[in-house]
């Protein structure tokens, strides 16, 4: 993987130019001045996608200088003299909420890019022309990126029409001139949110270029949406980077399909990933912020823990089933087959959804509100002791720019670990109780999570869903990639000036699984080869509670749906496996690995985004059986739009831990191992993915969709590849394109 610290000088030396000639190798590729065929002509890449190990051109060749007991890699990260836990750690930059008044020019495409008010969103895609970019192939397009026409239209829009307005840009890394935390500098370790924040990894670290970093406006810390419940947001996306797709850095692809992580709405707001569009456009994503069988349950909306806290402090009730409350989501990039590249660069932020039953202030005691820890100034939405932790692993180059392998197809590691995009921060506590959303933002490592000094942590929720009951562990299980876990510390059991920091124990050789588990002790001895193992997160217990802790735990927190009265209208089976196998003779099943995809066995296939793979009907609950046939990796499958509940692992119901009794939208797969999950479907229709989020598998194979039907009629399939405005098509799938323009 990487290189140790104290690798000869000779060899990081020679590490160092292979990952250079190979960069090259990459960015040529990424910019399809090359295509994979020509690798392999040249002998560079085998036909199954891995970049043969030549010496000279791969840093994991076998060294010139020593024997086989040197190890090969990449060479380490230089840190230029920056020592762990010298910098605070930025809470999310929350983004501004304007309320929305049609025909106002509340929606603006930002005074940095127009002074003009931005066209009112629509309930299809406004397909106004404008003109194109010359760098883009010239002419005229639509001015929105979402495909025209009903099919793509805002479903329920006239059910749930926008109260709020949230307008972003993605745009390569600049200087951030208008921080906003949401608490003051005294709950964000001292950070003065005036002074200007560069985007870096670490302050006495290089800043970013434009081409190797792409965030949610541009600048850091990450963002974070704030949303209540039933109050439907206008997410504005206008996508500003560079023209040319060459521009890249290297990696990443300048077009853009936002994924609301798992957001309960219709699909033409869910990312799908063949509906991108380009620089110079926008897409209206319709977010109603609804619970789950709106249409269906509690229609007479008297139920005060299906609702959404008002500004006055009291609950508004609306129709739905309060048990499908969610809490913590993210949002991220899913362009077709450039997923992992996007995400890696930058493009992830996190959403809170506040909610009668999770209020985001824990002082109200109505009997519905669980007091969670967060704070009391405001009626709901506090975010004092309520704190988003984004945890990924990263990799800079010998100029500290942000650098990536798109070869590694089984998974891409960094060797720095960050959280909210600082190189091992440290945060200032009370000593009283806080609330983490924790998420792991990596694009392969799983992270397994612990305290220095083995003390409890509470889990309270997990992929955004509020367990029934609390979970008191004091390790973690291992988070996968876009999992969610909430926690609560108690840092009352510590003296002021005490220190404590989160460790990861999960223990990497490759991008495909967990080697090890450590123990605490293991992992603080800095023996691991992985240096991603060990203390991540210094907490620093800096004052006694500015006001009483009035938070809560409650020992019930949210059950599950009983669907046990629903008809099991379907039984599936997705088998996982390098080989895509077919091993039964189930005709509604579907295998798919990490290489191709296979049904019926016919031949095998690349990602593709056109392929249904299972047309479960609205109304209806089905039982889906994930398995993993094997090669060594561990797959954490997404299922967007609905959670299930997980009823087995292995085959076995009492194998399913606590903290996997809740709601899931993803489920681990083990090597070897199989989950037995419920699933309904409901509220909203049309074409939703299933993947791997080990984000690699997922842009080279492991990507398909589902499909939603009613009892009458059915989505279209989009034709593939699909054709432009002007009729053109593309044999390379990395062009193809949705109703935008080149």
């Amino acid at each position: 993987m990487y290189l140790r610290w104290n690798a000869s000088k000779a060899r990081i030396r020679e590490a160092e130019n292979a990952r250079g000639n190979r960069a090259q190798m990459i960015q040529a590729y990424s910019q399809g001045q090359v295509t994979r065929r020509d690798f392999i002509k040249w002998g560079l890449i085998t036909t199954g996608g891995l970049l043969v190990p030549i010496h000279g051109l791969s840093p994991y060749a076998k060294s010139a200088y020593a024997g086989d007991e040197i190890p090969t890699g990449m060479p380490p990260s230089p840190m230029f003299g920056v020592q762990a836990f010298t910098q605070p750690m930025p809470r999310f930059d929350v983004l501004p909420r304007k309320p929305y008044m049609p025909g106002t020019g509340v929606m603006n495409p930002l005074p940095a890019f127009s002074d003009r008010p931005g066209p009112d969103p629509t309930i299809e895609a406004n397909t106004t022309q404008q003109p194109v970019f010359a760098e883009l192939g010239g002419g005229t397009g639509p001015i929105e990126g979402r495909p025209p026409g009903p099919i793509w239209a805002h479903q329920q829009w006239n059910e749930f029409p926008p109260k709020v307005v949230v307008e972003v840009t993605q745009e390569g890394a600049k200087v951030n001139t208008g921080y906003n935390p949401g608490v003051p500098s005294s709950l964000n370790s001292g950070i003065d949110a005036v002074a200007p924040l560069r985007p870096a990894f670490h302050p006495s670290l290089p800043q970013q270029g434009a081409l190797k970093v792409w965030t949610f406006n541009g600048t850091l810390p990450p963002k974070l949406l704030i949303g209540r419940c039933h109050e439907s947001i206008i997410f504005r996306h206008h996508n500003r980077l560079p023209l040319n797709r060459r521009h890249n850095g290297g990696f990443g692809r300048h077009t853009l399909s936002t994924h609301e992580h798992n957001g309960h709405h219709g699909a033409e707001n869910d990312g799908f990933a063949g509906a991108f569009f380009y620089p110079g456009q926008f897409y209206d994503y319709h977010y109603p912020i609804c619970h789950g069988g709106y249409f269906s349950v509690n229609r007479e909306a008297t139920d005060p823990r299906c609702g959404s806290p008002t500004d006055g402090g009291g609950i508004e009730k609306y129709p739905g089933d309060w048990r499908e409350t969610m809490s913590t989501h993210w949002f991220h990039d899913h362009m077709f087959s450039f997923t992992a590249q996007n995400v890696y660069k930058g493009n992830a932020g996190m959403f809170n959804l506040y909610s009668s039953l999770d209020r985001g202030n824990e002082a109200i005691n109505d009997g519905v509100n669980l007091r969670l820890p967060s704070g009391t100034a405001k009626p709901w939405g506090n975010l004092d002791y309520d704190v988003n932790l984004m945890i990924a692993d990263k990799a800079w180059d010998r100029e500290g720019q942000l650098a990536m392998d798109i070869f590694e197809f089984d998974g891409v590691l960094g060797d720095m670990m960050t959280v909210n995009l600082a190189y091992k921060p440290y945060f200032e506590v009370e000593r009283r109780k806080y609330r983490f959303r924790i998420l792991n933002a990596g694009i392969s490592r799983f992270l397994k999570i612990a305290l220095s000094d083995s003390s409890p942590m509470i889990m309270i929720a997990n992929d955004g869903n509020l367990l029934p009951s609390p979970v008191t562990l004091t390790r973690l299980d291992e988070q996968g990639t876009a999992e969610r876990y909430d926690i609560v510390i108690d840092f009352s059991r510590y003296k002021v000036g005490d220190k404590v920091w989160m460790v990861n124990l999960a223990e990497h050789s490759n991008g495909k699984k967990v080697e090890e588990n450590l123990s605490v002790q293991e992992a603080l001895s800095g023996a691991s080869h992985d240096p991603c193992v060990g203390k991540f997160l210094e907490f620093r217990i800096a004052r006694n509670p500015s006001k009483p802790d009035v938070s809560q735990v409650p020992s019930v927190l949210c059950p599950n749906p009983d669907l046990s009265k629903i008809p099991v209208a379907a039984e599936r089976v997705f088998e996982f496996g390098r080989g895509a196998d077919q091993t039964t003779n189930d005709p509604v099943s579907s295998f798919f690995g990490p290489w191709g995809i296979r049904t019926d066995g016919k031949d095998m296939l690349n990602a593709d985004f056109g392929r249904i793979s299972a047309a479960p009907r609205l109304g209806t609950r089905e039982i889906w059986t994930l398995k993993n046939s094997g090669g060594g990796w561990d797959h954490p499958v997404h299922i967007h739009f609905e959670e299930g509940q997980i009823l087995a692992r292995d085959g076995s119901a009492s194998k399913v831990p606590a903290w996997e009794r809740g709601r899931k939208d993803v489920y681990r797969l083990r090597p070897g191992g199989s989950v037995k999950l419920t699933i309904q479907f409901r509220d909203f229709g049309g074409m939703f993915m299933e993947h791997c989020h080990n984000s690699p598998h997922e842009d080279n194979a492991m990507l398909l969709r589902w499909e939603v039907r009613d009892g009458n009629a059915s989505l279209t399939p989009l034709p593939t590849p699909i054709p432009t405005p002007q009729g053109v098509r593309f044999e390379d799938p990395t062009e193809i394109l949705s109703t935008a323009y080149r």
